[in-house]
């Protein structure tokens, strides 16, 4: 049996030390480390776009970044607890909030009321009295909300906690509450999900986002964020990053959507393990590969164009011969040559053109052959901008069917739309299988998470 004199030294001494960590100040930004509020991983693109431009903030400050994960309603309060130097969280700024300062606005969202529309379709906020409507807990939609409230007093909701808004949504999808609160990238996403999903309106102006300090904190930081947003817009950053996390939204019909969710039941199973043998050999994430596997034949082994391009990865006599297939119609030979034409496609880029822009542009090259997509980063430049930004090209890409373009070009006419449409709706099909098909390979998905002030963090909640 232990001491028990000695079980109370040991609970005093812990004591002691939790004491010591209430007594910690947040270090200054200056030495070299930067505290950061960000998203918990649950909210999706959300959380993986800040986190992101968290980094990117940390480079331009040559300091060390930590990233402290936060749902929406203990954000505020970490900030008024100083338990970070910033908050890179999505929140609408001008909130009546005397505690806090906001940086500049660097994207725009429509707030909107989501409802289903097989069920109760409300037109007005009127139509809403005595209906169940929820909101995530302190997020900018229920900003929208009380905002709205002003004009509306009678406007009542239900402020969720623990959940994000995919939550949310299924609820409404399933009928189990009347409508919620989301905005319209929010929306898009779901819609991919759940085709009952509609926007019956929006709440008032939309939000304005940007970052957040308590205003004790040091201004000098501000001053550096707004330098730092100026520079990432200026040099097409804050656009790239834009369109990587955001740009294919709503891409997808709602019957090509619930089509491909109910081949990943019945049909994929068969071929994953084909996915992942050809995403080991090139370096792929298996579910792009499937992907834009599903985006050429809809993973049917035996399908043929009247082009006469075949198989599960649709390929050309030239490109089957190229990469020594036998039987395009086989799955097994037909993917791995997909796979490695793809990687061989994404090799030929320049070595300047960074992720993901190589790999959405190496595809667009699968669809349309890689002459076809240097003509088009040719009049991307052109036109002034960027031709090694994916956003910038896919711009431009569908003028190559037209002649006042294509005959000034070398390689001449290309059905440049078709590609650009095959490029987004891959990102669409992929984003659906990272979610529903985690990969328990790479559980991080190349962001950092610390906890350095979890013991103080759960002292002072």
């Amino acid at each position: 049996m232990r001491n028990p004199k000695r079980r109370l030294q040991t609970a005093l001494f812990s004591l002691g030390l939790l004491l010591v960590a209430c007594d910690q100040q947040l270090p200054p930004w200056r030495n070299g480390r930067l505290l950061v509020i960000v998203p918990d991983v649950s909210q999706g693109a959300e959380a993986e776009f800040e986190r992101e431009l968290a980094l990117l903030f940390g480079e331009h400050m040559h300091t060390a970044v930590e990233l402290i994960p936060s749902s929406p309603e203990k954000v505020l309060q970490a900030l008024h607890k100083q338990h970070a130097h910033l908050a890179a969280a999505s929140l609408r700024s001008g909130i009546n909030n005397s505690s806090l300062r906001f940086g500049p606005s660097y994207q725009t969202v429509r707030e909107q009321i989501v409802c289903n529309r097989d069920g109760f379709f409300p037109k007005t906020l009127a139509d809403l009295a005595e209906k169940k409507l929820v909101v995530v807990a302190e997020s900018a939609q229920e900003e929208a909300l009380r905002e709205a409230r002003e004009k509306s007093p009678w406007l009542q909701w239900q402020s969720r906690r623990e959940l994000n808004v995919k939550d949310l949504l299924q609820e409404v999808a399933e009928g189990t509450v009347d409508c919620a609160v989301a905005n319209e990238l929010q929306l898009a996403d779901a819609r991919n999900y759940y085709s009952n999903l509609a926007a019956a309106f929006d709440i008032g102006p939309p939000s304005k986002l940007a970052w957040a300090f308590s205003m004790d904190g040091d201004p000098e930081l501000a001053d550096e964020v707004q330098v730092f947003f100026d520079h990432i817009r200026q040099d097409g950053t804050l656009n790239r990053l834009l369109d990587r996390y955001y740009g294919h939204n709503g891409r997808l019909q709602p019957l090509d959507a619930a089509s491909f969710i109910a081949r990943i039941n019945t049909v994929l199973p068969d071929y994953r393990d084909i996915f992942e043998e050809a995403a080991s050999l090139t370096g792929f994430d298996w579910r792009l590969l499937a992907a834009l596997a599903y985006q050429e034949s809809q993973w049917d082994p035996l399908a043929t164009s009247f082009t006469n391009v075949r198989g599960m990865m649709m390929l050309t006599e030239d490109t089957a011969d190229r990469m020594e297939v036998k039987n395009r119609l086989d799955a097994r030979e037909s993917i791995l040559a997909g796979a490695r034409y793809l990687a061989l496609l994404r090799e030929q880029m320049p070595e300047r053109i960074p992720e993901p822009d190589r790999t959405w542009m190496a595809l667009a090259a699968y669809n349309q052959g890689f002459g076809h997509l240097e003509d088009a980063r040719i009049l991307t430049s052109r036109m002034g901008m960027n031709p090694d930004s994916w956003p910038n090209v896919k711009k431009w890409m569908p003028l190559l069917n037209q002649p006042g373009y294509y005959n000034t070009l070398k390689h001449g006419y290309a059905r440049g739309g078709e590609a650009v449409i095959l490029v987004e709706s891959i990102r669409s099909y992929h984003d659906m299988l990272k979610r529903l098909e985690p990969d328990t390979t790479s559980q991080n998905l190349g962001t950092i998470t610390y906890q350095l002030l979890e013991p103080l963090k759960k002292l002072l909640d």
